[in-house]
């Protein structure tokens, strides 16, 4: 019996290797695994059996990829280059074996688990939903760095190996199959059967990629295919993540000079990109994720079962939670609305997402129907009483969240938790006068919520903790990351928001140009620019949130006069087809050049990108710092969290107070009084900055 996994003979001479990981809920290639993996493969040498079949004793996991700590405890290039030289030989053995090698997949199969089954002579995959398969490194800032940049495009062509490995996305059993990953998929309960028989195909002849491919064996649309690959990247990346030339680099040198070659390249750029910023940074993230599932303040309550949810409001937000509930928590929904219409709507748009999914081989038809048929809607409150969580997702206005609250519990009693989905209001005040204030909250989604990971969770004073854990529960079946603040104007999010978008505004107002400034913050990672955000949110909402912000916060909040000039005009943003652009039913957006006459601005280039994105950024990060000294959030690892997930705060920084502290707070405060003295007091560094520096404290 082995520490990392066990293996016995079956059927006469086949060999069978269970992974299983002592005491983890997952297997991972762990540094002590693998000494143990490579003597059982010179064992495999030495005495070859009929054939082998690799499987998982884990519930819902394959492998899940390396152990992220061995790559942390690397301590230079060198011992990270050894690593990779490490993986690929033991995988290269694997693959060098006399005898026929099936990985029996059930689970997630990603980054060195799918390489380790890429070494194999075929896999055959579960059908079952969790069974993911991908190499996910680029989004830890790395590459594959145990032969997947050469066996991935080996086996499915160029184009889509590297469309999966500069995305990192993940894909189900039907998609792998639909594209060779895998060699068949059949039910969980048949996966060993379905590997003995594909051991008697015997073992696979091993050809190079470049003798498998077609016209890419043509250097010039080989070239071309990766250097469209490398500008579609770059374009997203802003030249802000090396691992994708380093992957492009170990692609090419593979198919150019052989696999040798590509596998020393590859090696030598997983060695250099472990020890990069960016790559900590991001490693840093990844770790504050599993880490917040596991401690809190909620970590030791258990959630009450949720077995039915119901949402308040068919617009898009209410939809949005909808169909998150039903496709990701497996929970069935029941949406209020006034009128039929907007029930509709909403049925429509989860019927579309579950289209999506089986165009995308990771549904099918029937399990499309079954999905479908967990929402339903009214017009009264039918129904309610069996639901065990509302979500309220209505208009921004007191008065109404107040009425919906003590409607729904007059109607449902103390049992139900009722969240509400607001940006800005304080839960306390929602809650005045409910039935049941204990079982109010605040639960913030961000708009697209199928697609945004962030929900801020916002208890009262008086709020049971009981329903803060039921409440953390469904959010995570949701496939969200769910950040606790603290009940105040703007919460977490919204607070640090306001004064970025500000300055953008301050900028315009200057003289910058509207695409300039936007320019200026996509360039340095973040996923939109400000001005084009707040025609996204809407300019009527972010003056309706400022004097909120201001009477909790004071004037540093106060909105730019210029959006009340716009908003005179009609300009609401995108919901109203113009604000800082313009919306045109076809086409892309464009600058809306009237707002420089409704704001009487000559647009000039005044000062460089970076000086534009640094004045956004600053004010955001010192905003950031009073947020975590006022408790707003519980730790800088929450903010961090919340700042990525929830705004698309560059990940590669590993959000604001990481990016702090790898600048240094002398650092930023010597920054903040700079600007401060060439653009006024709003820049001054906030008492907690000062405070840490002064006793040399950091945030981790």
């Amino acid at each position: 019996m082995s520490h990392f996994f066990n293996h016995h003979r079956q059927d006469g001479d086949i060999e069978v290797l269970t992974f299983d990981a002592p005491n983890e809920r997952v297997n991972t290639l762990h540094q002590a695994l693998i000494p143990e993996f490579a003597a059982w493969l010179e064992a495999m040498h030495r005495q070859p059996p009929a054939g082998i079949i690799l499987t998982s004793a884990k519930a819902d996991c394959f492998i899940a990829g390396a152990d992220i700590h061995m790559l942390d405890q690397c301590a230079d290039t060198d011992a990270a280059t050894a690593l990779a030289q490490q993986g690929q030989q033991m995988f290269a053995r694997l693959a060098a074996l006399p005898c026929p090698v099936v990985a029996a997949i059930h689970g997630s199969c990603l980054g060195g688990g799918l390489e380790l089954a890429l070494a194999c002579d075929a896999r055959i995959a579960s059908s079952a939903a969790v069974t993911r398969l991908g190499l996910p490194e680029i989004q830890l800032g790395l590459i594959p760095g145990s032969g997947g940049t050469q066996r991935m495009p080996a086996q499915l062509g160029l184009p889509l190996a590297l469309d999966l490995m500069l995305s990192g996305r993940q894909l189900s059993a039907r998609a792998a199959l639909r594209c060779k990953l895998v060699d068949e998929v059949v039910p969980m309960e048949q996966l060993l059967v379905a590997a003995r028989r594909w051991l008697h195909s015997g073992k696979r002849q091993r050809r190079p990629v470049w003798y498998q491919q077609g016209l890419l064996r043509l250097a010039p649309l080989r070239n071309w295919v990766l250097r469209k690959a490398r500008a579609n990247a770059e374009r997203k990346a802003q030249g802000q993540y090396p691992a994708i030339p380093a992957l492009l680099q170990a692609v090419s040198d593979g198919l150019q000079q052989g696999m040798a070659q590509g596998l020393a390249t590859e090696a030598r750029c997983f060695g250099q990109l472990v020890c990069t910023s960016q790559s900590r940074a991001l490693r840093h993230l990844f770790h504050l994720g599993r880490e917040q599932r596991r401690q809190g303040p909620y970590a030791d309550l258990t959630p009450h079962p949720v077995g039915a949810v119901g949402v308040l409001g068919g617009g898009l937000m209410g939809a949005g939670i909808a169909t998150v509930t039903v496709m990701r928590a497996a929970t069935a929904v029941r949406v209020k609305e006034t009128q039929y219409a907007p029930l509709q709507r909403v049925m429509a748009h989860l019927r579309q997402a579950l289209q999506q999914r089986v165009k995308r081989g990771q549904l099918s038809p029937r399990e499309l129907e079954r999905q479908a048929a967990r929402l339903s809607g009214c017009i009264d409150y039918s129904g309610f009483q069996q639901l065990d969580l509302v979500i309220e997702a209505v208009f921004e206005e007191l008065t109404l969240k107040q009425q919906m609250v003590s409607e729904v519990q007059q109607r449902c009693g103390e049992r139900l938790v009722f969240a509400s989905n607001t940006s800005s209001l304080p839960i306390h005040e929602i809650a005045a006068g409910a039935p049941y204030p204990q079982q109010v909250l605040g639960l913030h989604y961000f708009s697209p919520v199928e697609k945004m990971p962030l929900v801020e969770v916002i208890p009262h004073a008086g709020t049971d903790p009981q329903a803060v854990a039921t409440v953390l529960a469904l959010a995570r079946a949701q496939g969200k990351t769910p950040v606790v603040v603290k009940d105040v104007a703007g919460f977490f999010v919204n607070r640090i928001l306001a004064p970025y978008l500000q300055e953008a505004v301050t900028l315009l107002l200057e003289g910058e140009a509207i695409e300039e400034i936007d320019k200026a913050l996509v360039s340095a990672g973040f996923p939109v620019g400000p001005l084009a955000l707040l025609d996204e949110v809407g300019l009527d909402v972010v003056d309706k949130i400022g004097p909120v912000l201001v009477a909790a916060h004071g004037e540093r909040f106060r909105p730019s006069p210029a959006l009340a000039t716009l908003l005179a005009q009609g300009n609401k943003g995108r919901k109203s087809g113009s604000g800082f652009y313009r919306y045109p039913h076809k086409g892309p957006k464009q600058v809306n050049a009237q707002v420089y006459d409704l704001l009487q601005v000559l647009p000039v280039r005044l000062v460089p990108l970076s000086a534009m994105a640094e004045r956004c950024q600053w004010l955001l990060l010192n905003e950031a710092v009073r947020c975590l000294d006022e408790g707003v959030i519980a730790s800088p690892a929450d903010g961090d969290l919340a700042a990525i997930y929830g705004l698309g705060y560059p990940p590669f920084t590993g959000g604001p107070f990481w990016q702090m502290q790898q600048l240094g707070l002398d650092e930023v405060v010597r920054q903040l009084r700079r600007l401060e003295q060439a653009y006024g007091p709003r820049f001054a560094p906030c008492a907690g900055l000062l405070a840490r520096v002064e006793r040399q404290a950091s945030f981790y």
